[in-house]
């Protein structure tokens, strides 16, 4: 199993995300649409709060995450106000949800935690049904920091440098101690594809003006990428004579004269 990094930070990750009225939760929340009725997955749930806020709108919800510290502190919020929330300890790559029919998975900031992203994303496959909802945010990948403001690569790297680090900046407190996967939009959108998530709808929300006030320039930058994709149905039988023949007539092979 991967390692549970927010064991040792979870007094800190508790105290500061707290409930989901940021700009990016609300963005999440908006592209996954009323959840009322549904089976939501929610990944690398930690302490449960887009999880418990999924079952108050109706949801039917499993929260999954690899912190059996963060996982206490959800089950502890469940008994003191039941929900109907059920958690599960497991590492995002390796889920153990093959074909559970989920109408949506949700992810709050997670990926850039788990090093495997092929892994996790074909998890998320298998677990929806087909036509299924993955919403998920992430720090932007383009987000290039400000002062004291880590961006979403190293300090003394690129964008395209695709790496774990630990963030540098005075006010990246949670990034410092934690780390974080960087990886380009096209890694990102291509892994999406591999795993049959379709891209649906985009969006990037703006940080609050509190949050820009107190660190300059840095929030004239994309900040949030939310994005919402769609499970493909299962190919039909013939689909592979079918690109065959579509890439056949696209390189020429198949024309006459």
């Amino acid at each position: 199993m991967a390692q549970a990094r927010y064991d040792q930070v979870a007094d800190f990750y508790v105290a500061g995300w707290e409930g989901t009225g940021d700009p990016a939760s609300l963005a999440l929340l908006d592209l996954l649409g009323p959840p009322h009725g549904l089976r939501v997955l929610d990944l690398a749930c930690g302490h449960g709060r887009t999880a418990r806020e999924l079952a108050r709108r109706g949801a039917t919800v499993v929260g999954a995450d690899i912190s059996s510290v963060l996982l206490g502190r959800a089950l502890q919020a469940e008994r003191e106000g039941p929900l109907g929330v059920r958690y599960l300890r497991a590492d995002a790559a390796a889920l153990p949800l093959d074909d559970a029919g989920f109408d949506a998975v949700t992810c709050n900031f997670g990926l850039s935690d788990i090093d495997d992203l092929d892994g996790t994303l074909a998890g998320v496959g298998r677990a929806l049904r087909p036509g299924g909802r993955f919403v998920f945010c992430v720090l932007h990948p383009c987000f290039p920091g400000g002062p004291d403001v880590s961006g979403s690569w190293p300090a003394d790297g690129r964008y395209y440098d695709e790496r774990r680090w630990n963030a540098t900046g005075a006010l990246s407190g949670l990034r410092a101690l934690v780390g974080a996967n960087h990886r380009t939009l096209a890694t990102y959108l291509n892994a999406l594809r591999r795993h049959g998530l379709w891209l649906d709808l985009l969006s990037e929300p703006a940080p609050t003006p509190e949050w820009s006030a107190i660190r300059g320039d840095a929030g004239r930058h994309p900040l949030f990428l939310v994005a919402r994709c769609i499970k493909a149905p299962r190919p039909p039988a013939h689909s592979s004579a079918f690109a065959h023949t579509q890439n056949s007539l696209l390189s020429g092979s198949a024309m006459t004269t």
